[in-house]
């Protein structure tokens, strides 16, 4: 399970650069110089980034959980799909993030994708605490209490981008849980 996830993940980050890749040809045979083509597909990196750091966040979550996960059930199997299915699906709310510009949609596409990643991190985190089986007995407080932050800020998020102008600037929250996290559990060792 572990490596078909990390599979997955790495196939979804791959499939984020491919626009830009894709894009090189065209320019190659157009009329500006390199530097040109890179500054017109500013929008188009920054997303790249964006989503590389989000998938990079949300796979160490998982990963920090599933170290300790020592065997599987049915209701772990389906929340790690379910979680997969949001990695993969990432580059497309990502595609549409650089090439919609202002629309009001694409943000509460791609916040709303990040939000349902994060919902069934939690949901995979409480299936593995509360099946005994299911782990080695070392899981910590402090992860659980991580992921519902994010998630919560996440919602906050979702709702702060429906208001015009907002949208992707929600995601600034994010920065907040570490901060929470280390306010309540001091500072990591």
């Amino acid at each position: 399970m572990v490596v078909f996830g990390d599979a997955a993940v790495a196939i979804a980050i791959t499939l984020l650069v491919l626009p830009l890749t894709e894009a090189v040809p065209e320019a190659i045979h157009g009329d500006r110089s390199a530097l040109e083509f890179v500054r017109d597909l500013q929008p188009e990196i920054y997303t790249f980034l964006l989503s590389f750091a989000v998938i990079a966040q949300l796979w160490a979550a998982h990963h920090r959980l599933f170290e300790h996960v020592v065997t599987y059930s049915p209701a772990l199997l389906r929340w790690h799909l379910a979680w997969l299915l949001t990695i993969v699906v990432l580059p497309f709310p990502t595609a549409m993030t650089a090439g919609f510009g202002d629309e009001r949609f694409p943000p509460l596409l791609y916040i709303g994708t990040v939000l349902a990643s994060s919902l069934c991190l939690t949901a995979l985190n409480l299936v593995v605490r509360r099946d005994p089986r299911l782990h080695d007995g070392d899981l910590s407080a402090r992860q659980m209490f991580h992921a519902r932050t994010i998630t919560a800020v996440l919602v906050v998020a979702l709702g702060l981008a429906v208001i015009p102008g907002v949208g992707y600037l929600a995601l600034l929250l994010l920065l907040l849980p570490p901060v929470i996290v280390r306010f309540r559990f001091g500072p990591t060792h």
